[in-house]
């Protein structure tokens, strides 16, 4: 009945084309609902036609309206994605650290002490590493004091910025012509392992600052101090007494033996 609702009133208003579909029907005698798209639709004999189609028209419209791509469920791919992109975080645990360290750094090189060391008024010949020759020990001393003051910036390793991890890379590629892996989780891998009693010049000393075993790594000089790109610092020499990183340390490997 339906179908033949469909292709023989187009116009309810008007007589149906097919004469036994409107015997059959007597839409107009009974009154019959007619069902368009989901919707009823009633036709009494003194409502206007142009009224009728007006009616179906706006139901229609509300039923096209829905499936349309402005409805929630058939947006776009191109917002959904937008929307649900990933938002944009410092790297893990930077800040922490760098609150940290400034809280429990009670040791700090004095600015005087640093100066001395990096114009070279003040050598490390007695923890001197004997398998680093005087020249290259130099070349290694001349690399370390060129990037002090450098801000840290996490992954990178030039004088615009860098991490622990490029600064040591950059140190010793640069120097000795030696390339070291770019985290220092990699890095703690290589060479021999120190005792803490025995380091010498040029030993990697490790620290766990991010509650990882290996998360952070400078460049051991002597008397305790060692040179490293500080998170809250930038590049700058350190000491080993200090609580921060004597409680954090974790080990040392010499690269060089």
């Amino acid at each position: 009945m339906h179908r033949a609702v469909k292709y023989c009133a187009p116009i309810l208003d008007k007589q149906l084309p097919c004469a036994h579909m409107r015997q059959s029907l007597d839409i107009f005698k009974y009154r019959k609902a007619l069902r368009v798209r989901g919707f009823f639709v009633f036709r009494k004999k003194n409502v206007p036609s142009n009224i009728v189609m007006l009616l179906m028209l706006l139901l229609g419209a509300v039923f096209f309206a829905g499936c349309s791509s402005s409805a929630p469920r058939f947006g776009s791919h191109e917002k959904k994605t937008q929307d649900s992109a990933p938002p944009k975080h410092e790297p893990r645990f930077s800040s922490q650290e760098a609150v940290e360290e400034k809280k429990e750094d009670d040791k700090k090189v004095e600015t005087k002490e640093v100066e001395r060391i990096t114009s070279g008024q003040r050598d490390f010949k007695q923890e001197k590493n004997s398998a680093i020759k005087p020249l290259d020990q130099s070349k290694m001393m001349k690399e370390i004091s060129k990037y002090m003051g450098v801000p840290y910036l996490h992954g990178g390793c030039s004088s615009d910025g860098m991490d622990c991890s490029g600064y040591t890379m950059t140190v010793y590629k640069n120097s000795v012509g030696i390339t070291l892996p770019r985290s220092s989780a990699e890095q703690s891998k290589l060479g021999t392992p120190v005792e803490f009693e025995k380091l010498k010049f040029g030993d990697l000393v490790f620290f766990n600052t991010t509650g990882e075993t290996v998360s952070h790594v400078g460049i051991y000089l002597g008397d305790d101090l060692f040179a490293h790109a500080s998170v809250s610092l930038g590049v700058t020499i350190s000491s080993l007494q200090s609580a921060y990183f004597a409680k954090r340390y974790e080990c040392a490997r010499r690269v060089i033996d």
